[in-house]
């Protein structure tokens, strides 16, 4: 399962990519904001550490400004890949988008049905947001299982993120349902790495080496 990093802090990205961890980041223009400084400079240093897809939220409502962002944000970089709202004016900008080479993300998906209609229409990847579907009492790892289902059935070439991700075990979720893409904060990366044993065995190897005659 390819990871991605949901954010726009460039330490982070440098951190994380420098460990080959790293195969994509998505942004959003809260993560941006988070950062200050220009939004264009951000994305272009994003897409000079990662060599993955770097998602770009467009943030349009109607489809002729979303053709008009993605193909500004197209420009900036070959990794560009343009975040496209679950709207009918987004879905309508997929296929014209796919037709001119443009990668593209269909996000806030909540349903299979939702994902079904973007895979249909020619979208790069989709993401489910199954961290807001868990806020409201759902278990949003069961649509991840649902548009597995449908993607293998019909042969779509869709990408599946898994998004909104809230901790650990949403990850470890993911990669056992197959999902192709994780996009994690940085944070719960951080805590992937965590483990009482593991901090409890390597004191005591420490310690025992201390004891041994050099």
């Amino acid at each position: 399962m390819k990871f991605f990093l949901d954010t726009a802090n460039l330490a982070d990205i440098k951190y994380w990519n420098d460990m080959g961890l790293v195969d994509g980041v998505t942004t959003n223009p809260s993560l941006i904001a988070k950062e200050g400084g220009s939004f264009k400079s951000i994305i272009r240093d994003i897409c000079a550490i990662v060599e993955g897809p770097v998602s770009v939220e467009a943030t349009s409502v109607d489809t002729q400004g979303i053709l008009e962002e993605a193909r500004t944000y197209a420009q900036w970089s070959d990794n560009i890949v343009v975040k496209v709202p679950f709207i009918k004016e987004g879905v309508s900008a997929l296929p014209v988008l796919r037709d001119e080479g443009i990668h593209t993300n269909t996000t806030l998906v909540f349903s299979a049905n939702q994902a079904l209609i973007a895979m249909k229409a020619g979208t790069s990847y989709v993401s489910p947001f199954i961290g807001r579907l868990d806020d409201i009492g759902h278990y949003g790892m069961e649509i991840v299982s649902e548009i597995n289902d449908i993607k293998r059935n019909y042969s779509f070439k869709t990408e599946v993120i898994v998004a909104s991700i809230r901790h650990s075990l949403h990850v470890l979720e993911s990669a056992r349902l197959g999902a192709d893409i994780a996009t994690i904060p940085a944070s719960v990366l951080e805590k992937m790495f965590k483990h009482p044993l593991t901090d409890n065995g390597l004191e005591r190897f420490l310690a025992d080496w201390e004891a041994v005659e050099k």
